[in-house]
């Protein structure tokens, strides 16, 4: 039974359930909340320690008694308790005092999910202490959040490259014409970048600092100006403290094979599309989202590879959450919006 929950919440809230972070949504607020998706518990006992961004700093730095979990992957719930847990704790975050009986949610979710990961998320959500939920395919929050009209025929290409998802869609009067989620995103760059350094410089780091590297020196095309940083970790061999310094040409080469995957992908979508649609995109392009989108000059390498101009959205951290937020506005055509392929 949720405790101290009911009645001190909003009526309707939004929320992005990433693999990486969560934010939450309120109707007549924005954004109101941005946090890790981690929540630390104790081993033994299963007690929640600590959640977001309290839990993250926890990461790789916990006794065997305290462990940090992310109970999203791929961007989908992975551990059901754990998000139920999270879900309460976020929830009880942004209380107010305007409603009695849990609030109603949307929720951002990957295109392509199978039933169970659908209802995962659902009843996760019902049991943390919402009265109703609703689905919406991240790239539709996406086209919402940045204009698109029901009624509006232009094709547009939105890709949204995520924590654990890369989600590939065309959408044309605000239905899906073509959708592919690729599990391959930003926790993949990170892995990508552990193992680099693992190799090269027989160095073991966490995923905190691949995490850093990744946005200090992370980049997808050549820069004007290269730059480097030390990275302090363990030497794989000899097992004591180790720092060697790299490079953003050596992280960008590390990147690349991920950068490939979903280039491809990008690349698939196209051949699935109609001449009218292939068209309509010429001219609009595609519309970059998820906090990949912020890797530098990766507009630039998808341009290039695909000879379509490329637009990063506005907030493309916030994008899904602010599209499913203006979708709280008509929830009667929340079950249109549902529908992913």
């Amino acid at each position: 039974m949720v405790r101290n929950l009911f009645g001190f919440i909003p009526d309707d809230l939004a929320i992005d359930l990433g693999t990486t972070n969560t934010l939450v949504y309120v109707a007549g607020r924005g954004v109101v909340l941005r946090e890790p998706s981690v929540v630390a518990l104790r081993s033994d006992t299963n007690r929640v320690v600590a959640v977001g961004d309290d839990a993250k700093r926890m990461l790789g730095r916990t006794s065997e008694k305290v462990v940090a979990i992310r109970p999203m992957k791929d961007g989908v719930i992975s551990d059901w308790e754990v998000a139920e847990a999270m879900l309460k704790h976020f929830l009880e975050r942004v209380k107010t005092r305007r409603t009695i009986g849990g609030p109603r949610l949307v929720i951002g979710v990957p295109c392509v999910i199978t039933g169970m990961e659908r209802k995962a998320v659902v009843e996760s959500a019902l049991l943390a202490g919402a009265r109703q939920v609703f689905l919406i395919g991240e790239p539709m929050a996406v086209a919402i959040a940045e204009g698109a009209a029901g009624n509006d025929v232009a094709a547009k290409m939105i890709v949204d490259i995520g924590g654990g998802t890369t989600e590939v869609a065309v959408i044309s009067l605000c239905e899906f014409v073509y959708s592919q989620s690729l599990r391959v995103a930003g926790g993949h760059l990170d892995e990508a970048i552990l193992q680099y350094l693992k190799q090269a410089h027989r160095l073991v780091v966490g995923q905190s600092t691949a995490e850093a590297i990744k946005m200090q020196l992370g980049s997808a095309y050549p820069q004007a100006t290269e730059s480097s940083m030390e990275v302090r970790g363990r030497d794989l061999t000899a097992g004591l403290p180790k720092m060697v310094t790299v490079t953003t040409q050596e992280i960008r080469e590390a990147l690349m094979p991920t950068l490939k995957s979903i280039i491809e992908a990008i690349h698939d979508a196209l051949r699935n599309c109609s001449g009218e649609i292939c068209g309509d995109l010429m001219k609009g392009g595609i519309l970059l989202t998820g906090g990949c989108a912020l890797l530098a000059g990766l507009d630039r390498l998808i341009a290039e590879q695909t000879g379509l101009p490329v637009h990063v959205a506005q907030d493309p951290l916030s994008s899904v959450v602010e599209g499913a937020g203006k979708a709280l506005g008509n929830l009667a055509e929340m079950r249109k919006l549902e529908g992913c392929s």
